[in-house]
C-alpha cells in the first residue's frame, strides 16, 4: 500500500526537499494539512467545445477544440541552443497552431503526429497576427463514435486553479495537493457533530476531497458552506474563550460620586447629549459599576460625539477615586484631545491649581517629544494620583510610566494600535482597567464581531444638534480643468466669509519623499502624487494669493506642528494644507471646505474621515475630491460612491468589497497571514452571526472544551505561538 503522508509530517518527505522549499518560503505551506487548506482560488473549465473558425472571438478565453493534426514541425532558435516545436491543428472550419518550447517539445512531438485527433485545451493568444494556443494541455481521441462523448467530459472538466507563485505553477501545486490528499481522512474534524448534522454540513474530509478536486459545480457549493463554517466557527469559539475569560477577572467597580465631578461637568455643559450618547453613556457607566473589567468597542460616524462620551466616562472613574488614560495614535492627535479635554472641562481641569475647582482634577499631556521639566511634573502627578486623567501616544506604555491607580484606559483609533500595546497599558493598573475602544472608522457588524469579537459594541450614529450636513462632489480636474479653477474659487468665497479651508495631498514633497522611488511604487508611468510642498506653494502664487496659508505634516517638529494647529484652530490660518495628520480629531468648527487633491489614492474610508474635519459648526460643509482618473475607472467609481452617500457604515460595506479580505484581517497581525481563506467577511454576514451564537453557547456549556477534541486540535492551530496575538489584532 502507498505511502498516506499524516497530516502533520513535513511536506519534505512527501514531495521532497525542493519542492517542499519553495511551498515553505513563497506560501507558507509546512504540512499535509497547510497544502490541503490551501484551497484553489478559482475552477477553470476547459470551455465549451468550440470550432477553430470562432476562435478570433476568443482571445485570452480557455478553450476546448477538438481537431485533426495537419503537420508537426521542430524548429531550432539562438545558434541551435533552442527548440520550438510548431503544430498546425485543422478541424475543416478553420487551423490553428500550437507552440511548445523547450524540454517540454518532445513528448507532444511524439504524440501528435500528422492524422491524429484530439482534444486541445489552452488560452487563446495573438502572435504574429496569427492566432495560437502556447503549450496547450491535450488528449489524443481514439476513431470511433464515443470520441464526442469523450470530448464533452473532457471539455467539462473542472480544473482546480490554487493561489501560486513564480517558481511553482498552478498545475504543480495540484500535483503536490494529489500527493497528501489522501490523508485528508484523517483529518480531525472541529465541528461538534450536532452542531455539523443540524445545519445539514458535509463532513470535514469530504468537504476537503470536494474543494480540490470537484466532481461539479455543487460539490464545490458543499465544500465551501462547510469550510466556512469551520473558519467562522473555530474563530468565534476563540473570541467567545477570550470573553468568557475576561468575565471570571476581577476589577474594581466604578461609580460616580453623587454630587461629584461628572455631575458638576454635566452641569457646565452648554449642550443637551444627543439620545445616542445617553444610551451609549448608560450601557458603558453600566459596565463600569461592575466587579469585572469592561471590554467595549465605542463606534461612530465622524463626529457623532464619541469624545463627550469617553471623557463622561474618564470622569465617572476618577470620581471613583480611580485615574483614567486615554490613548491616541499620534502627537497631533494627543494635543487635540488634550486641549479639547480641558476646554471642555474648563476650571474642573484646573484640580489643586490657583483658580481650579475644588471638586476639579488635573488632566496631564504625555508625549514622546515633550521637554524632560514637564515630562517629569507628568509623571510624579500620575504615580501621586494627582493627575486623574492622562492623554498621551504609546509614550504612556513605557516602563517609567506608573499610575497611583488606573481604573479605565481609553483606546482612541483602535485599528492603529497592536494589541501589545493595549495590554501593555492594561497591565499598569492593580488589577485590570476597564477598556473602552472608540474608532471613528465605522465597521459593518460582521467586521466588528470577527475582529473586535472579544469587546461589547456600542454604536453612535446620531450626529449632535447644530451639526451641518456636508456636501461632497468629485472634481474631474483632467476632463474639465475649469472645474478646478471653480474649486479654489469656492475656497476663496468661503474664507472671504470668514471661514477658513483644508486641502490635503496624499504626499509630503519636502525632499525625503523621493517622487523617482515614488513614481517606480506607482502603475508604469504615472506621475508621483501631488505633495503639499508643492501645492501649497502653488496656492500662495496663484489662485490664493494673498491669503495666510500654512502647511501641517508628520515629519515637520512637534512644537511647530501644535503652533500650526493652535494658529488655525484660532483662526489665524486661513487654508491648511496637510496630509493625512488632519484625518481624526482634528476639530476646528469654523473650517468648511475641504479640497482632496489625487483623491483617488485615499481609501474610501478614509476619504469619510477626512470629509468630517469640515461641517463641524453650523455653516454647511463642501468637500471636493479632485481627480484625473477617467470617468469609467474604479477609482472614479469609488469617489461617486462616496460623494453619494455620508454614511459611514454604507460606505465601509464598500470599501471592504474592494479590498482582500487580508487587508481587514491582517491589520495588525505583525505579518501573519489571515486565517481566514474561504470566509468573506461582508458576503458571509449570516454564517458569521451564526457561528457567533452557537460559538457562545457551546463555551458556556463546557468553557475548556474538555468534551470537544476535534475543537481543541483547530483552536490549537489557529492560535500556535507565531498566531498568539491573532485574536488580539488592534
Amino acid at each position: 500500500m502507498e505511502h498516506v503522508p499524516a497530516l502533520d509530517e513535513d511536506l519534505k518527505k512527501t514531495l521532497g526537499p525542493a519542492t517542499a522549499k519553495v511551498l515553505a518560503e513563497q506560501l507558507g505551506l509546512h504540512t499535509a494539512l497547510d497544502l490541503l487548506h490551501h484551497y484553489p482560488r478559482r475552477y477553470a473549465e476547459r470551455g465549451e467545445l468550440t470550432s477553430l473558425a470562432e476562435l478570433s472571438d476568443q482571445i485570452d478565453e480557455h478553450v476546448t477544440v477538438v481537431a485533426q493534426v495537419a503537420d508537426a514541425r521542430i524548429l531550432t532558435f539562438n545558434g541551435g541552443r533552442g527548440k520550438r516545436l510548431e503544430v498546425t491543428i485543422t478541424d475543416g472550419s478553420g487551423r490553428l497552431q500550437l507552440v511548445f518550447f523547450g524540454a517540454g517539445v518532445h513528448k507532444p512531438h511524439k504524440d501528435l503526429l500528422p492524422g491524429t485527433r484530439a482534444m486541445f485545451a489552452g488560452k487563446v493568444g495573438m502572435f504574429n497576427r496569427k492566432l495560437q494556443l502556447s503549450h496547450p494541455a491535450y488528449e489524443p481521441l481514439s476513431q470511433d463514435a464515443s470520441d464526442r462523448d469523450a470530448a464533452t467530459a473532457f471539455a467539462n472538466q473542472l480544473i482546480p486553479i490554487y493561489p501560486a507563485c513564480a517558481k511553482l505553477e498552478s498545475w504543480k501545486i495540484a500535483k503536490c495537493v494529489d500527493a497528501v490528499l489522501p490523508s485528508a481522512q484523517d483529518a480531525v474534524d472541529p465541528l461538534p457533530a450536532a452542531l455539523r448534522e443540524g445545519r445539514g454540513l458535509v463532513p470535514l474530509t469530504e468537504a476537503l476531497s470536494k474543494i480540490h478536486r470537484p466532481g461539479a459545480k455543487a460539490d464545490i457549493e458543499d465544500a465551501r458552506q462547510r469550510l466556512k463554517w469551520d473558519e467562522a466557527f473555530v474563530l468565534q469559539v476563540a473570541l467567545a474563550r477570550r470573553r468568557h475569560a475576561d468575565s471570571q477577572l476581577p476589577a474594581v467597580p466604578r461609580r460616580p460620586a453623587p454630587g461629584g465631578l461628572l455631575d458638576a461637568f454635566d452641569a457646565k455643559l452648554p449642550f443637551t447629549l444627543t439620545d445616542g450618547q445617553q444610551k451609549v453613556s448608560k450601557e458603558i457607566f453600566d459596565d463600569l459599576a461592575t466587579e469585572h473589567p469592561m471590554h467595549r468597542l465605542l463606534q461612530g460616524e465622524v463626529g457623532s460625539g464619541k469624545t463627550m462620551v469617553a471623557l463622561r466616562a474618564m470622569l465617572a472613574v476618577v470620581d471613583s477615586g480611580g485615574q483614567a488614560a486615554m490613548l491616541a495614535p499620534t502627537e497631533v492627535l494627543a494635543q487635540q484631545h488634550h486641549r479639547s479635554v480641558t476646554e471642555m472641562m474648563g476650571e474642573l481641569a484646573e484640580g489643586g491649581m490657583l483658580g481650579g475647582s475644588d471638586q476639579g482634577t488635573k488632566v496631564v499631556l504625555l508625549t514622546g517629544s515633550m521637554g524632560m521639566p514637564a515630562r517629569r511634573q507628568a509623571l510624579l502627578d500620575l504615580v501621586t494620583g494627582e493627575a486623574g486623567i492622562v492623554i498621551g501616544t504609546h509614550a504612556l506604555i513605557e516602563d517609567k510610566v506608573q499610575f497611583h491607580d488606573l481604573g479605565l484606559v481609553v483606546v482612541d483609533e483602535q485599528h492603529r494600535f497592536g494589541v501589545e500595546q493595549r495590554d501593555a497599558l492594561r497591565s499598569k493598573g492593580k488589577q485590570p482597567p476597564h477598556l473602552l475602544v472608540m474608532t471613528a472608522t465605522p465597521i459593518p457588524r460582521t467586521v466588528a464581531m470577527t475582529v473586535f469579537g472579544d469587546l461589547e459594541t456600542s454604536v453612535l450614529d446620531q450626529l449632535p444638534a447644530g451639526r451641518s450636513p456636508i456636501a461632497t462632489h468629485v472634481v474631474p480636474s483632467k476632463d474639465k480643468p475649469h472645474f478646478l479653477a471653480r474649486a479654489w474659487e469656492r475656497v476663496r468665497e468661503e474664507v472671504e466669509k470668514g471661514h477658513q479651508a483644508y486641502v490635503v495631498c496624499p504626499r509630503i514633497g519636502d525632499g525625503e519623499d523621493d517622487p523617482k522611488k515614488k513614481a517606480a511604487e506607482d502603475d508604469g508611468d504615472k506621475r508621483p502624487p501631488l505633495a503639499v510642498v508643492e501645492i501649497a506653494e502653488e496656492l500662495t502664487r496663484g489662485p490664493l494669493a494673498g491669503m495666510s496659508v500654512e502647511v501641517l505634516h508628520g515629519r515637520m517638529d512637534p512644537a511647530d506642528k501644535d503652533d500650526v494647529m493652535r494658529r488655525f484652530a484660532a483662526g489665524e490660518v486661513k487654508v491648511l494644507v496637510a496630509t493625512t495628520v488632519i484625518e481624526v480629531g482634528v476639530n476646528v468648527p469654523n473650517s468648511t471646505v475641504m479640497v482632496i487633491m489625487d483623491a483617488d489614492r485615499f481609501g474610501v474610508s478614509q476619504l469619510h474621515q477626512l470629509r468630517g474635519r469640515v461641517g463641524r459648526g453650523s455653516a454647511p460643509g463642501l468637500c471636493l475630491l479632485v481627480s484625473e482618473m477617467h470617468e469609467a475607472s474604479p477609482a472614479r467609481a469609488r469617489l461617486a460612491a462616496v460623494a453619494a452617500t455620508l454614511d459611514g457604515f454604507e460606505l465601509s460595506r464598500i470599501d471592504l468589497e474592494q479590498r482582500r479580505e487580508g487587508d481587514v484581517l491582517g491589520q495588525a497581525q505583525s505579518g501573519v497571514r489571515s486565517s481566514l481563506r474561504m470566509l468573506a467577511v461582508i458576503e458571509d454576514e449570516e454564517v458569521i452571526a451564526e457561528a457567533r451564537e452557537e460559538a457562545t453557547r457551546v463555551v458556556a456549556e463546557d468553557p475548556t472544551l474538555e468534551g470537544l477534541p476535534g475543537l481543541r486540535t483547530a483552536l490549537d492551530a489557529l492560535l500556535d505561538t507565531e498566531r498568539e496575538q491573532y485574536l488580539e489584532k488592534g
